[in-house]
């Protein structure tokens, strides 16, 4: 039994999380016009218009009132039929409806970990996921991906060895950000296998799931292996693939047990999710997937430009992402990222993020979003070559 006199309070485990380091570089930048931002995990393309006129008919019909904590049925029928077809059968039920995809995470914390719970996540991490944990008091364990000339690369031994009998909760967020790592359909196979046998909880952070340049209409998916019993919770966003970061609408899908504990958690955070904006996620998700194939198709574009020109500049070392939006390159002799993302925000009006931002493991790497038009890139690229050129000796 955990003695409640070795937890620390939830006031000194707020006072003990780190800030973000994204945020300190773009408050560094975001009220200069002259730069230009790559910080944020977003697209340049403000929502599809189809979607936008969805919400303000809503509006129009004077949709504003609460509606059930899990979402109103259309929305949690359009999210089963669509994970139905990428994935496995699954009913409306199963699903909670959420003021985002950072919501769904965090509510999915907080159903599954106590103070003291032993948590394991894949690093390097959006450092969300590492924090989350922290609030409620939980131990976090880091296992790190390895960066070699094919890529990022998963050491699954390590892994399992780290997943103990005590292990409450695995994070995994693939594809992952910043890294683009992905995992193979083999490894969730073995991960998942583990797990069962020592009752560990899976909470995968699909949000990047149909960001995936692979053969496939998605990226391989614990959701696929799982049945409904498993101790298995996916959360998904509209923020990526519709292009609709701004409006905070995401999912979860969760064993049925779970779910009477995740509808008292949406009571006390949100309530409930807007009506117009859930109406917008419904049309998103029924008529949304030419506007996926777009935004695959032109991050693939973005993808291959940017890493090829990178790969000219020197000191760099960079492999292409299997998912995601984001190349994660190292620049040989950087030992402070958020130091020399400063200083590009600065002298060269360009916005990184700095690898430190995700975790020790990604110190010496700098993260850049590709979600944005060619010429952006390519002005992008240009003034991050006179810097490193200038002003940087691998």
């Amino acid at each position: 039994m955990r003695s409640p006199i070795l937890m620390p309070t939830a006031r000194a485990a707020v006072q003990s999380l780190g800030a973000s380091q994204i945020r300190e570089i773009a408050n560094a930048g975001i009220d200069d016009p002259d730069v230009l931002p790559f910080w944020f995990g977003e697209p340049d393309e403000i929502t599809p218009a189809f979607i936008r006129d969805e919400a303000a008919a809503s509006l129009a019909r004077g949709e504003t009132f609460y509606t059930h904590n899990f979402g109103i049925l259309e929305l949690r029928e359009a999210i089963a039929a669509y994970v139905t077809r990428l994935h496995r059968s699954i009913e409306p039920e199963t699903i909670a409806v959420t003021t985002s995809g950072m919501s769904a995470l965090m509510l999915s914390v907080e159903a599954l970990v106590a103070p003291g719970d032993r948590v394991v996540v894949v690093t390097p991490l959006w450092p969300n996921l590492v924090e989350i944990p922290k609030i409620l008091s939980a131990h976090v364990t880091c296992v790190a991906l390895a960066f070699n000339a094919r890529g990022w690369v998963l050491d699954l031994e390590r892994l399992l060895a780290a997943l103990t009998p005590d292990t409450r909760v695995l994070m995994l967020n693939s594809p992952n950000n910043p890294t683009g790592w992905t995992l193979t359909r083999a490894e969730q196979q073995t991960i998942l296998a583990h797990c069962r046998k020592h009752g560990i909880w899976i909470i995968a952070d699909d949000v990047y799931e149909r960001l995936y340049y692979g053969n496939a209409p998605c990226a391989p998916s614990f959701l696929t292996l799982a049945n409904g019993e498993d101790r298995l919770v996916s959360t998904n966003s509209f923020s990526k693939a519709w292009a609709m970061t701004g409006w905070r609408l995401g999912w979860i899908v969760a064993p049925p047990p779970l779910m009477s504990d995740l509808g008292k958690l949406i009571e006390y955070n949100t309530s409930c999710s807007p009506v117009f904006v859930q109406r917008a996620g419904v049309v998103a998700i029924e008529r949304g997937e030419p506007t996926v194939a777009r935004t695959l198709a032109r991050f693939r574009s973005a993808r291959d430009y940017l890493v090829g020109a990178l790969a000219e500049s020197p000191g760099v070392e960079i492999a292409a992402p299997a998912g995601a939006m984001y190349a994660f390159f190292r620049l040989r002799g950087l030992v402070d990222s958020l130091m020399f993302c400063k200083r590009l925000v600065r002298e060269a009006k360009l916005g990184l993020a700095p690898g430190s931002a995700f975790g020790p493991e990604g110190e010496g790497f700098v993260r850049w979003c590709f979600a944005s038009e060619m010429p952006r890139l390519a002005e992008g690229v240009a003034r991050f070559s006179r810097f490193v050129t200038t002003h940087y000796s691998p």
